[in-house]
C-alpha cells in the first residue's frame, strides 16, 4: 500500500549542511510549515541519534502554523569515509478527529496514515580540520534522554530511530559564549520583538476599527443638524429687516426716491414759513 503524500512543507527539502570545522558543536535549521486545514502531528527521527540534538523533536502544527527546528551536531572526529552517511525523517500524520491518544501509540495505531521525507546530512568541512575534537568541549547531558521520551538505539547501519530532543544541551549551550548560543539568543529574542510588534499591530487596528466605527455613526446626525440650519436659514427672515427689495421695477424705485426727495423740500419749506411767521 502507497504511503500518502507529505502534506508540510519543510525547509531545506533534501539535506541538511552543516559547516566544520567540527570541534564544537553545529547547528542547522529546518522549517515546516502546515498549509493545509488540519492539524498534523510531526516526529523527527535520524539514522544517528548519539550525534544529534533535536529541538522540537516532534510536536503539533495548527493549520497555518510555521516551526523551526533546530539540528544541532555534537563535537567529532571528521571522518571523510562517515561523509553523507547520516540521515533525517520528517514523519508526520493528519490528527483524527475522533481520537485523543497519546502520540507514541498515535503512530503505531495508524502505521497507514503516516507521511515521511527523508533528508541527507552533508558535512562541509574545511581540510585542516580534521583534528581530534577535544573531550571537554563536548556538550554534556547528550547521552542521556529526557525525562518522558521513548529511549533510542543507536543504529547507524541507516535504519531510522527517534531523534533525542535537545532541552539539556542547547540550555546549557545558551550559557557559554559560544557561537551557536549567540545564534540562538539571537533568534529568541528577534522572535520575542516580532511578537510585540504583532500584538502593537492588532491593537492598532482595534483602535482604527473603533474610530471608523464611531465616524460612520457622527456623519448621519451632522448631516441632518446641517440640513436643518441650511432650511432654518432660507426660511428665517429678521423682523427688524428692511424689507427685502427683490423683484421691484428700478423705476418704481427711482419714483419713489423722488417724491421723498419733494416730500423732504416740501416739508423743510413749510417749516420756515411757519418759523418766520411766529416770528412777526
Amino acid at each position: 500500500m502507497a504511503k500518502p503524500l507529505q502534506l508540510l512543507n519543510i525547509e531545506p527539502a533534501t539535506e541538511l549542511k552543516f559547516q566544520g570545522p567540527f570541534r564544537t558543536a553545529v547547528a542547522s535549521y529546518m522549517r515546516l510549515t502546515n498549509p493545509t486545514d488540519h492539524e498534523i502531528y510531526f516526529k523527527i527521527k535520524t539514522t544517528a541519534p548519539k550525534k544529534y540534538c533535536v529541538r522540537p523533536n516532534c510536536g503539533l502544527l495548527e493549520p497555518g502554523d510555521l516551526q523551526e527546528i533546530a539540528i544541532v551536531l555534537q563535537p567529532f572526529t571528521f571522518d571523510s569515509n562517515e561523509k553523507n552517511k547520516h540521515k533525517f525523517m520528517v514523519q508526520s500524520m493528519v490528527k483524527p478527529e475522533d481520537e485523543d491518544v497519546n502520540l507514541e501509540d498515535l503512530w503505531r495505531k495508524y502505521p497507514e496514515k503516516l507521511m515521511d521525507s527523508k533528508l541527507r546530512c552533508v558535512f562541509e568541512c574545511p581540510i585542516d580540520s580534521n583534528q581530534p575534537a577535544p573531550a571537554a568541549e563536548a556538550v554534556p547531558g547528550t547521552s542521556k534522554q529526557t525525562s518522558g521520551t521513548p529511549s533510542t538505539v543507536s543504529n547507524e547501519a541507516g535504519s531510522f530511530v527517534n531523534a533525542q530532543p535537545a532541552a539539556t544541551s542547547i540550555e546549557e549551550e545558551l550559557q557559554s559564549e559560544s557561537p551557536l548560543a549567540k545564534e540562538v539568543k539571537k533568534l529568541r529574542d528577534h522572535d520575542n520583538v516580532l511578537r510585540q510588534e504583532n500584538l502593537q499591530l492588532r491593537e492598532q487596528i482595534l483602535q482604527l476599527r473603533l474610530q471608523v466605527a464611531g465616524r460612520n455613526k457622527e456623519q448621519p446626525a451632522v448631516a441632518a443638524k446641517a440640513s436643518i440650519q441650511s432650511v432654518g436659514a432660507a426660511h428665517y427672515q429678521n423682523p427688524y429687516s428692511p424689507p427685502s427689495q427683490q423683484g421691484r421695477n428700478p423705476h418704481e424705485i427711482y419714483i419713489a426716491i423722488i417724491a421723498a426727495v419733494i416730500i423732504a423740500i416740501v416739508g423743510v419749506w413749510i417749516g420756515k414759513l411757519v418759523f418766520s411767521e411766529g416770528s412777526k
